[in-house]
């Protein structure tokens, strides 16, 4: 899993591309787009003005804000015009991002107030495909991109949406309120997520998109650049947990799996993350693990203290649980460290009674 963006962004260009050159004749400026406010034209444009934003985004590395400048069109220019705008954007944005770094992270405000290359990326497929959909709808046209395409955008900037089988296409217009899906109600609302990334001194907290965990989990890198000897098989194993929930639908980005990056070299050191979404009582579960070559450096005490003050600072957790082999001691110096305290008897018999906690376990937990 070792791919930019750059051939997808290219793929959805060409796509969209190929209808507008066709469409050049029919009436853009006075053709409402599908369900939006903006007519084809500039709609249009507004493709080529997200393309070269985000290009700029990733280009400028800009951290705090979208970089304050805008395309427009010459004055006289036609719609085949626009379109060669288009191709253009799009060229630049794929080798925007070809030449970024995998670690280079820019300003978007949805929902975690940054994205990497990958997230610009699919924001940009994203954003070609449904504008392209939206003239055509206009136009009275036909249009269905590649299916491969649209599940590439899915499985990483909509994490939350169940996909439905052999139907990529049909659930991204639903995920982004333009079409129906059976036993689905219609979305007036949507948002996509970029992964969230949590920073300590030494590392980066990276979320793992559907798309990276189930690289993992078949056996790949996830698209990360591994330490010797990682990833561990707890980390293969979490991740075909997140593969398991997203296919579901109830994978949220924010409870899922996150890779520990090393600041200094950029090398992936270990996972850690969340058994699922918080109960009705506001618990919840973390697990972490690190490769042998990254042991006994503090990597995991680091990463788990800061999971769990960005967990507890939220107003529905209240308690954090770890469970730990009882011949772990290694691991239960680290939950210690990272401030969780050992459960008493009677709540880890309860554990076993309610939920089979299996007996060679012992509980820990954390407070808000």
């Amino acid at each position: 899993m070792t791919d930019t963006g750059g051939d997808q962004v290219e793929e959805a260009v060409a796509s969209c591309t190929a209808l507008l050159r066709a469409a050049a004749g029919h009436d853009w400026d006075g053709t409402r787009a599908g369900r939006l406010e903006w007519n084809c034209r500039r709609t249009a444009e507004h493709i080529a003005g997200d393309l070269i934003a985000y290009a700029g985004q990733l280009a400028g590395r800009a951290t705090t804000a979208y970089v304050p400048f805008e395309i427009t069109m010459d004055e006289g220019t036609d719609d085949a015009g626009v379109v060669d705008v288009i191709e253009t954007t799009g060229a630049l944005l794929a080798a925007t991002l070809r030449t970024t770094p995998r670690e280079v992270r820019a300003f978007h405000p949805y929902p975690f107030r940054s994205a990497n290359r990958e997230g610009f990326a699919a924001m940009g497929v994203a954003e070609v495909l449904l504008h392209t959909h939206d003239i055509a709808e206009g136009l009275g046209l036909p249009y269905e991109p590649p299916a491969g395409l649209c599940a590439w955008v899915l499985t990483r900037i909509f994490p939350h949406v169940r996909p439905e089988p052999d139907a990529p296409w049909s659930t991204l217009l639903w995920a982004t309120g333009r079409g129906d899906l059976p036993g689905r109600d219609p979305l007036t609302e949507w948002r996509w997520n970029n992964n969230l990334v949590i920073g300590t001194e030494r590392l980066t907290l990276q979320g793992v998109t559907p798309a990276a965990a189930a690289d993992l989990h078949a056996g790949g890198t996830g698209g990360f650049a591994w330490i010797e000897g990682g990833p561990f098989e707890g980390t293969r194993f979490a991740a075909g947990m997140v593969v398991s929930s997203y296919e579901e639908g109830a994978h949220r980005a924010e409870w899922g799996m996150f890779v520990l990056v090393r600041r200094e070299d950029g090398l992936a050191v270990g996972g850690i993350g969340f058994h699922g979404v918080p109960d009705a009582e506001g618990h919840a579960e973390v697990g972490y693990d690190l490769a042998e070559s990254a042991r006994g450096r503090g990597y995991a005490t680091e990463a788990l203290r800061a999971l769990a003050e960005t967990a507890l600072a939220r107003d529905d957790v209240k308690l954090l649980i770890a469970a730990v082999e009882q011949e772990n001691a290694p691991s239960q110096r680290v939950v210690a460290r990272a401030g969780f305290t050992r459960a008493s008897e009677d709540v880890e018999k309860a554990a076993r009674e309610l939920h089979g906690l299996e007996a060679s376990l012992r509980l820990y937990s954390r407070e808000a």
